[in-house]
C-alpha cells in the first residue's frame, strides 16, 4: 500500500434517506480496510476532486429511461439519486478515480457507459433461485483471465443475491468478469483502469469472508496509490 495518505478519502453514495444497513456495512468494511469513508447523498455539494475512491451502493432500480427503454415492470425508482450518482460516476471515470459499484451501483455504471439492463430476471433463471438472500448461497463463476479472478484468487465463489435486475448489454470499455449458473452477469470490470469493478452481489454483507474482504482492501490500496499520484502531479 502507498504511504502518502494512510487513510484515503472514499465517497460512499446512497439515497437521501434510509439504506442504513448497506451504508453502515460499507462504512465498516472501508474503515477496517484502512479507508476514510464519507457519505454522499442527493442534494449534497460534492467535490469529487477531494475523493481518492468511490463506492456506488445498492438500492432501488435504475430508471429505464436512462438506457432508452420502456418500463417492463412496476419498479421503484429514484430519479434524484440516479442523476446524483450518474454525475459522480462520470466524474470518477473522467478523473480515473478508483470505483466499486455494488448491485444497483454496478448497473448504473454499466448504463453510464452505454449499456442496458434486464428489468426482470425471473424468466431468465433456470438453475438458480429467485429467492433473495443475504447468505452466500449462489455460485459465481469467474472468467479465468479476468482481473477480478486474480483479485479474488479463485475460479468460483459463493455469493448472496438481493437483486431482481441485472446487466444486459455491456457498456463501452467494460468486460464481463463473472456470471452465475444461469449465465446472468454478476461482475464487470474495466481492464484498462487501475480499479473499476461492478459486482451484482453485496460484498459488504459478506465481509466476514476473507475473499470478499479483498474487494475493499484492494479498493483502499488503489485509492492510496491514486492519492499519491495526485500529490506528485500537483
Amino acid at each position: 500500500m502507498a504511504h502518502g495518505n494512510p487513510r484515503p478519502l472514499i465517497g460512499v453514495t446512497g439515497p437521501r434517506r434510509g439504506a442504513w444497513g448497506p451504508r453502515i456495512c460499507v462504512h465498516l468494511a472501508l474503515l477496517v480496510s484502512g479507508g476514510r469513508p464519507v457519505h454522499l447523498r442527493p442534494g449534497d455539494s460534492v467535490d469529487t476532486t477531494a475523493l481518492d475512491g468511490v463506492v456506488i451502493t445498492g438500492g432501488h432500480d435504475v430508471e429505464p429511461v436512462l438506457y432508452k427503454a420502456a418500463a417492463e415492470i412496476e419498479g421503484k425508482y429514484d430519479p434524484e439519486r440516479d442523476a446524483f450518482e450518474a454525475g459522480i460516476i462520470d466524474q470518477a471515470l473522467q478523473d480515473r478515480i478508483p470505483l466499486l459499484g455494488i448491485c444497483r451501483g454496478a448497473q448504473l455504471l454499466n448504463v453510464q457507459l452505454g449499456g442496458s439492463l434486464i428489468q426482470d430476471l425471473r424468466k431468465h433463471r433456470k438453475l438458480t433461485s429467485n429467492r433473495r438472500t443475504l447468505l452466500p448461497l449462489k455460485t459465481l463463476c469467474l472468467e479465468q483471465d479476468s482481473r477480478l479472478a486474480e483479485l479474488l484468487g479463485k475460479d468460483t465463489l459463493k455469493i448472496n443475491s438481493l437483486h431482481k435486475q441485472s446487466i444486459d448489454h455491456i457498456g463501452t470499455g467494460l468486460r464481463v468478469s463473472g456470471r452465475d449458473l444461469d449465465d446472468i452477469v454478476q461482475a464487470v470490470e474495466h481492464p484498462e483502469r487501475d480499479f473499476l469493478f461492478g459486482v451484482q452481489w453485496h460484498p459488504e454483507f459478506l465481509f466476514y469472508l476473507p475473499r470478499q474482504r479483498r474487494l475493499f482492501h484492494n479498493l483502499v490500496s488503489a485509492a492510496c496509490e491514486y492519492a499519491d499520484r495526485r500529490v506528485r502531479d500537483t
